[in-house]
């Protein structure tokens, strides 16, 4: 172990005269994903107040030197998995070293509060909240009340956190309701929706002419038709993701005369799965497997499809549910109708029948209507893409957590 001094911190920008507020989260970019991009946005509102700590990832200098508040990294070795042991190690490493430097960024800015990016390595905050002289406020997805849950120890310890935070923001009211179901805590409970941030697609000159000519390119690219019914899915290749349902329901709307395509973006263990599916199926050659997408060209596979369809459902057993979902706002935003799964904070990214349509992911009856629905109203699905575009432009201001609205 190296000792607190000898720790590489990149501070990127000169100090502002008073930030107050550390930010801590074991994940952010310039590495991709949810809770990355949520606790992204966060920083870019009050840039002035926020110091940034979290765990270093590749490319991050550059990615920092851009920013306009202080960004700390702390850097972790290469961990073999040790038959689960790399995580377990991984996760005890992160807690002692944002515990660590965030003791020294304390005698370097005096920041007044911490705003705690996620559930996960909460035991940090937590001693930090007897050490520091701090108020604190948690952030929460969803999946980290399922870990908590695990155990019991944990879940007291879990509890006792939420107890001592001056406030607890989550995602979605699922999560927030189901927090409050599963644990004792009189702490203020705040609703901050992830939002959609244009730039996480890349710095377009003129975005129409880009979204027009990827979307001619790639549905060139998989021979779709311009007159063709184009299904995108953007996720993690899971089971819970139901990218399987979508599959299974490619024959029935050929059937009926529909010319469908289904377009995958994501990777995972599932992909054989799924192929095999597709080939059992004879629909090989209507699903279109991505692979990864970078966010900068996420905009292009927006622009190329016609529905957003994504039923996702409950894996409690992998401590995996979908606290909010993203993807469906970013659909949205780009004017698509999205078909989703009435479970979870889904129902805060998509109101049925305004900007999609929201199905019952065990009811394979629902997943066919509305599928069938929507590839034969185009009306119905122009009028759900102009909804999805003005509740994607929502905004809940962090500044409510320090009784400041705007």
């Amino acid at each position: 172990m190296h000792n607190i001094s000898q720790i590489e911190t990149s501070s990127t920008k000169e100090e502002t005269s008073s930030p107050d507020i550390l930010v801590v989260s074991r994940t952010f970019l310039p590495k991709e994903g949810g809770i990355e991009e949520y606790v992204y946005n966060r920083c870019l509102q009050n840039p002035e107040r926020v110091i940034m700590l979290a765990a270093a990832f590749e490319g991050y200098q550059e990615f920092d030197r851009a920013q306009e508040f202080s960004v700390h990294r702390w850097h972790l070795p290469q961990i073999p998995r040790l038959f689960g042991l790399g995580a377990i190690i991984k996760q005890i490493l992160n807690m002692f070293w944002s515990f660590a430097i965030a003791i020294q960024l304390y005698f370097r800015y005096r920041y007044r509060y911490i705003e705690w990016g996620h559930g996960y390595d909460f035991p940090s905050i937590l001693l930090l909240s007897y050490v520091l002289p701090i108020n604190f406020f948690i952030y929460l997805h969803g999946n980290e009340i399922l870990c908590a849950l695990r155990n019991p120890v944990l879940k007291k310890l879990f509890e006792l956190t939420l107890s001592r935070a001056t406030g607890i923001v989550c995602n979605s009211s699922f999560t927030r309701d189901y927090l409050s179901e599963k644990f004792k805590f009189n702490t203020p409970t705040y609703i901050i929706h992830p939002i959609v941030r244009p730039g996480k697609f890349g710095d377009k000159a003129n975005i129409q002419e880009y979204l027009e000519k990827s979307r001619l390119n790639i549905r060139t690219k998989y021979n779709i038709s311009e007159n063709a019914i184009a299904i995108l899915g953007v996720g993690r290749l899971v089971k819970r993701k139901g990218f399987i349902r979508i599959i299974e329901n490619l024959n029935q709307l050929l059937n009926q005369g529909l010319d469908v395509h289904y377009i995958i973006c994501g990777r995972g263990k599932m992909q054989c799965e799924l192929e095999e599916k597709a080939s059992q199926l004879q629909v090989e050659e209507r699903v279109h497997f991505a692979g990864f997408v970078p966010d900068e060209d996420l905009a292009g596979y927006y622009a190329a499809c016609d529905i957003f369809a994504m039923p996702t459902f409950f894996d409690t057993q992998r401590a995996s549910i979908e606290g909010f979902g993203i993807v469906y706002a970013e659909a949205g935003y780009f004017g698509k109708p999205v078909i989703a799964s009435r479970i979870g904070g889904v129902e805060d990214a998509v109101h049925h029948e305004e900007n999609g349509l929201l199905v019952n992911p065990d009811s394979p009856e629902e997943i066919s209507a509305s599928l069938t629905r929507l590839c034969k109203d185009k009306q119905l699905r122009e009028k759900l893409g102009n909804k999805g575009i003005e509740l994607a432009r929502r905004k809940t201001p962090h500044s409510i957590l320090y009784g400041v609205r705007s």
